[in-house]
């Protein structure tokens, strides 16, 4: 599979994602939508990213009951999304009943991500969460967990990804936010790698924000995280 580059559309407005898509051009097509700009906008931000002909990562991180999340997965098809994104740790029915809505919806449904464990925490923050398993534990836990019941893949931070390839089988969508190109702010992450360690080590599909939308020139800034994926 080739990897991919996703573009995190972290903007609070509609308003910025049109400039965002045409300075990106061809260089993207495919672009994530998150909590932010879809609890702003809604529903219209995906419709307007699809009517460009661009592919849309709904990163909505769904965790609750089975039937609510059953639901918003055939409201997701319906949008015309590709990639949709839940919380492994909501369960084997909760990640079921996604699986379900999915394949009622047919070959277009979004495939299911299971999120494992987020890229801004660290061993202290599930020391906080009363969790004892360390970081990758966590992960493989959580990431078999979902994988075992119905979910097409996981996101997970770049340094669980190699391990994960292994767990879960060439087959599984690996999708890493947390890429950084070499030099580059950390920024609230702190789990990173670069695109092409992230390659490397088994990622499907590489999502990436502020070290493109922040880039003086945004659409060379993508083709450079690009070309360092395909050199990988």
């Amino acid at each position: 599979m080739t990897p991919t580059l996703i573009v995190a559309l972290d903007v609070p407005t509609l308003a910025e994602v049109g400039p965002i898509i045409d300075r990106l051009g061809d260089t993207v097509s495919f672009y994530k939508i998150g909590l932010e700009l879809f609890s702003a906008e809604g529903p219209d931000v995906v419709r307007a990213v699809t009517r460009r002909g661009k592919r849309v990562f709904l990163d909505l991180k769904l965790h609750d009951i089975p039937r609510t999340v059953e639901r918003a997965v055939r409201s997701g098809a319906a949008l015309g999304v590709d990639l949709m994104t839940l919380h492994a740790a909501g369960g084997k029915a909760m990640i079921q009943a996604a699986r379900d809505a999915a394949d009622a919806c047919g070959p277009h449904a979004p495939k299911i991500l299971a999120v494992t464990v987020l890229t801004s925490l660290d061993q202290s923050d599930l020391a906080d969460l009363g969790i004892a398993r360390d970081v990758r534990a966590q992960v493989e836990s959580l990431g078999s967990l979902a994988c075992g019941n119905g979910a097409d893949g996981i996101v997970c931070s770049p340094r669980e990804v190699a391990r994960m390839r292994a767990l879960l089988g060439p087959d599984a969508l690996l999708v890493t936010p947390g890429v950084r190109p070499a030099g580059a702010e950390l920024g609230d992450q702190k789990r990173v790698a670069t695109p092409s360690q992230a390659v490397r080590d088994g990622s499907t599909h590489l999502v990436v924000g502020r070290p493109i939308l922040e880039a003086p020139d945004p659409a060379a800034a993508a083709r450079a995280i690009v070309a360092e994926m395909c050199g990988a």
